[in-house]
């Protein structure tokens, strides 16, 4: 089994738990450049809101700097913009699913800024 297999067994199994709570669910994906968050609806078939490091608003936000989407500074732009995004939703506690990436560096970045911004978790 490789790292990306290993990785994608790990989302499945949270995700099921997750679906068995019936409550909203942040999700993030994480690539070497860029970050994405995404808020689906109780079951799961709806996205209510979404926020990327592809987005042109945070493209000129991140401006010259190194990495752009891709460093923990980034990922707490993009964690604040969901917070703000879901709360204008309707939306105001989550289930954190981190798509089986490890809870450090950007994903833990990216959840702490959300937290700040007013989304529970």
């Amino acid at each position: 089994m490789d790292k990306k297999q290993s990785r994608v067994r790990r989302a499945r199994q949270t995700r099921i738990k997750l679906a068995a709570q019936k409550v909203h669910r942040l999700s993030v994906h994480r690539t070497n450049v860029h970050i994405y968050a995404q808020v689906f609806s109780e079951d799961g078939t709806q996205v209510l809101a979404s926020a990327s490091t592809l987005e042109a608003e945070v493209r000129k936000e991140l401006g010259d700097k190194e990495g752009k989407g891709g460093n923990a500074a980034a990922a707490a732009l993009i964690g604040r913009r969901i917070a703000e995004k879901a709360k204008a939703a309707g939306i105001e506690s989550v289930a954190f699913d981190r798509s089986g990436f490890r809870y450090h560096g950007r994903v833990k970045a990216l959840a702490d800024a959300a937290r700040e911004a007013g989304l529970k978790f």
